[in-house]
């Protein structure tokens, strides 16, 4: 009878937050005065963000709407988030063009300050500019404290700063300001595009963020770095100020650079994907192509590291100045600890000018092993290097065995601890690492077609060691499983 009475209860209680639940409309042709219904809807989507309360959903018919969005209230756990999102089959179109922006400070399209529980889903932002240094515009900035912000499936474009030199721009930014974390952070399936982001990046977390996921995204055609997580700047308090615990996956990005960037002197230097003083992240499953540097492990601030950091089973290829780059770029900066580098595969065509594997200054207690790294762009002084170690040290900074290198040219180099090394055998004889590496053509399916999976009779096959689930990960680049039997070089498992 009791178990019939909690039964009963739960089911009124459900029952309740369902009557509770409220739905709102907006359209291009709605008045702010109207109920909100879909027969009588809002015309303003800022309307709906001062009224709606946890739990609520707002649908938001197809239209350009030029406005920005500020949320003046959070979801929360028992009532549910506050969710704004594209009415089935229609496209809202958020647009700053005619927009005041912004203030003096960063201001987005869509705004979340201090807020928790909410929810941005199937927007099309865009067109969001500024010519003034301290106006900072943004597609979604979200800022200050919280948790459980979801942003998804949404199109950002065209946001931008008119004086690159010394301006700045986002797509996505998330700061965590105070001593609470922004936390439960999601970003999917977005598409951020067209950006001229001056001395700053496409999407951005920054100082007290923690337990974030940056999965399925699109980013691409942009002026500065596309992912970037970061710490030590002081966006947070001391003590606060770090990115951590998150996953950055399944992405693809490209044409990533700086090199029409003034703020850079049109110099190549955006990472495809930035651990800038980050902690406890793992990098995977992305794919880059046509960026400056594939994935950068760093720390821009002397003293500090990012640390704990595994990057696996990504596909690298084309860039100007490497394909994985970890330390600091150069000596009076930051750098990185624990760095995993794992089941990567690297390539760099003879058009491209980057290094396979670059280490770089304070870097610390680092693996490299059971990458592909094929390099057609031989050049002994200028690039093409396998690995490219910029500093030297008395401990060295990383461990390599298990990889699988290709040169076609024939002329291999390793630059180690201020010593050039041609060929893989007078590496593992000289720096004494690398011993159960090979070197050979890996044999892609269609290598001119970047099709990087490696054929059954690649030396790659069978040519890792398996360092454990919790490092090489439970499934390779295409999502099969990571180990059948022995495990293989490179991002594919056959």
């Amino acid at each position: 009878m009791q178990a019939l009475s909690s039964v009963a209860l739960a089911l009124l209680l459900a029952s309740g937050y369902a009557q509770a639940a409220t739905t709102y409309y907006v359209s291009t042709t709605g008045n702010d005065a109207n109920p909100g219904t879909l027969a009588s809807p809002w015309r303003h989507i800022n309307h709906a963000a001062t009224v709606a309360a946890a739990g609520a959903t707002v649908y938001v018919r197809g239209g350009v709407y030029n406005e920005y969005v500020t949320f003046a209230k959070s979801g929360n756990a028992t009532a549910g988030p506050i969710v704004f999102q594209n009415y089935a089959g229609e496209l809202p179109i958020v647009d700053g063009t005619g927009v005041n922006c912004c203030g003096g400070d960063m201001r987005g399209l869509f705004n979340v300050n201090s807020k928790s529980y909410i929810t941005i889903n199937g927007f099309e932002i865009r067109n969001y500019a500024s010519s003034t240094k301290n106006d900072e515009p943004a597609g979604i900035v979200v800022i200050g404290s919280g948790t459980q912000i979801k942003l998804l499936n949404n199109k950002i474009h065209d946001i931008k700063t008119t004086i690159e030199k010394t301006g700045n721009a986002h797509g996505i930014a998330v700061w965590g300001t105070g001593t609470t974390p922004y936390s439960q952070i999601t970003i999917s399936g977005n598409e951020v595009y067209n950006l001229k982001t001056g001395q700053t990046e496409t999407v951005a977390l920054d100082g007290n963020v923690t337990d974030f996921t940056i999965t399925g995204n699109l980013i691409h055609d942009n002026s500065n770095i596309g992912i970037d997580v970061i710490g030590f700047q002081g966006t947070g308090p001391d003590g606060h100020d770090q990115v951590k615990n998150g996953t950055i996956a399944d992405n693809r990005l490209y044409n990533i650079t700086t090199t029409k960037n003034p703020s850079y002197n049109n110099e190549p230097s955006a990472g495809g994907i930035y651990c800038d003083g980050c902690a406890n992240v793992v990098i995977e499953r992305n794919l880059i192509r046509n960026a400056d540097l594939g994935i950068e492990v760093a720390a821009e601030t002397a003293g500090e590291k990012s640390s704990n950091v595994t990057v696996r089973n990504n596909l690298v290829y084309d860039t100007q100045l490497a394909n994985i780059s970890i330390g600091g770029y150069d000596a009076g900066r930051g750098g990185a600890d624990r760095v995993t580098v794992v089941n990567n595969t690297l390539y760099q065509s003879a058009a491209a000018k980057g290094e396979g594997f670059q280490v770089q200054f304070n870097t610390t207690n680092s693996v490299f092993k059971n990458n592909i790294v094929f390099l057609s762009n031989a050049q002994s002084s200028t690039g093409g290097h396998m690995v490219n170690n910029v500093a030297t040290w008395t401990t060295s900074p990383v461990a390599f065995d298990n990889n699988v290198y290709f040169n076609d040219a024939g002329n291999a180099t390793w630059i180690w601890n201020n010593k050039t090394y041609t060929g893989l055998g007078s590496f593992v004889s000289g720096a004494k690492q690398d011993t159960h590496s090979k070197f050979g053509n890996p044999l892609f399916f269609n290598l001119a077609g970047r099709d990087l999976r490696v054929s059954a009779n690649s030396p790659a096959v069978g040519a890792g060691t398996n360092l454990g689930a919790s490092i090489v990960g439970a499934t390779d680049f295409a999502g099969a499983a990571r180990v059948i039997q022995i495990i293989d070089a490179g991002a594919y498992e056959r």
